[in-house]
């Protein structure tokens, strides 16, 4: 089986509601759906993205210069079309655009070549785990009132979230610490709940902040100081009960290496899309595992599942609503608030062509 085809369609997707965070405010979520096609026919499916648009034009043309080295390749030997384009990549360097567009090949990749075996990914990798806890992301923001979080995470239990995420950030720290109660009181102690900072606070304030939330019992404090300063980060992580969940924004295991080595995070969060694809984000997980540091893939639920069921150090999955309108099949909790891994073949979850057409640029 050879490729003989790459197919990218650009989708821009609206949010309902725009979302204000530390950097930006954020108002579509803007895709690149990459298609790979073999002489059997077969299509491989994979996503990357950038908020608002930013740069898409050049991930784009950063992603369709890699065709030379994609067409002919054979999904089988996924490892060894990884390692070509990572050296022809090089002059540009490992980060950003580069690995970014490297990861949307590979997950098309790795679905031909579970499509080839007729199976899930997840069992070509050998699964440990057919159902993850997952947790609802993308809500109970810093713009919304106490009254607005609580009725927020009311709704998320009543679709059957057992875990879900929270926004800190507010000059100070006591309005984070009302707003805190006010969300578990909503849900309870028996549902889990995790705060991300988005990289606001220093780490005094961040230590600060923590020792007055010890109370609530929360699963994480994620992303308190800058992601880059490891050092401050582990100030924190020190310091503190909580667990501090990082690594989302950073690049290849070079960046997590680094972080595991400062003892930055209790718990890490690899990104599917800055790890470059599935490849490097399996032997990421896996070094985790062998220093004992739990794992929480970020974003991308419909591919992270799978892989996730392979990984016994992987003890949530973020469910961001932003790319379900792409797909066919919706991603969502059982009544213990997990989610099945799928059994189809490839990555169990299919785009939407017609979706596709309505979203697309």
């Amino acid at each position: 089986m050879k490729i003989t085809s790459l197919h990218t369609e650009v989708v821009k997707l609206p949010l309902a509601k725009p979302i204000p965070s530390g950097r930006m405010t954020i108002q579509s979520i803007d895709c690149i759906l990459v298609f790979l096609e073999t002489d059997e026919g077969a299509i491989g499916e994979g996503l990357v993205f950038t908020l608002n648009g930013h740069r898409l034009p050049a991930l784009q043309a950063m992603l369709q210069s890699l065709e030379p080295l994609v067409i002919g390749a054979n999904p089988d030997e996924s490892t060894a079309f990884w390692l070509r384009a990572y050296a022809d990549l090089g002059f540009l360097g490992h980060g950003g655009a580069t690995m970014v567009a490297l990861a949307g090949l590979d997950m098309a990749m790795w679905d031909l070549k579970g499509k080839s075996a007729g199976c899930n990914v997840s069992s070509l990798l050998g699964r440990c785990q057919t159902s993850l806890p997952i947790y609802r992301s993308g809500g109970l923001r810093l713009s919304s009132s106490i009254d607005e979080l609580q009725e927020e995470a009311a709704g998320f239990l009543k679709q059957g979230f057992k875990a879900m995420k929270m926004s800190l950030g507010k000059v100070n720290p006591v309005e984070d610490r009302a707003r805190v109660a006010a969300v578990r009181e909503a849900i309870g102690f028996e549902t889990t709940l995790m705060t991300d900072c988005n990289q606001q606070f220093t780490a005094p304030q961040a230590i600060r902040l923590g020792r007055m939330l010890e109370e609530f019992q929360l699963a994480w404090i994620e992303e308190p100081v800058p992601y880059h300063d490891h050092d401050a980060s582990a100030k924190v992580a020190q310091a503190l009960d909580t667990p501090i969940a990082s690594g989302e924004n950073e690049y290849m295991r070079r960046g997590i290496l680094d972080m595991m080595r400062a003892g930055a995070a209790d718990i890490l969060m690899p990104d599917l899309q800055r790890m470059g694809g599935p490849t490097e984000l399996i032997k990421v997980v896996h070094c985790a595992e062998m220093n004992g540091i739990p794992v929480s893939l970020h974003l991308f639920s419909e591919m992270s599942l799978s892989l996730a069921a392979t990984m016994p150090n992987v003890k949530f999955l973020e469910y961001m609503p932003w790319f379900a309108p792409l797909y066919t099949q919706a991603l969502t909790p059982n009544a213990n608030g997990q989610a099945a891994v799928p059994t189809a073949a490839g990555w169990g979850y299919a785009f939407d062509l017609d979706a596709v057409a309505r979203f697309k640029v």
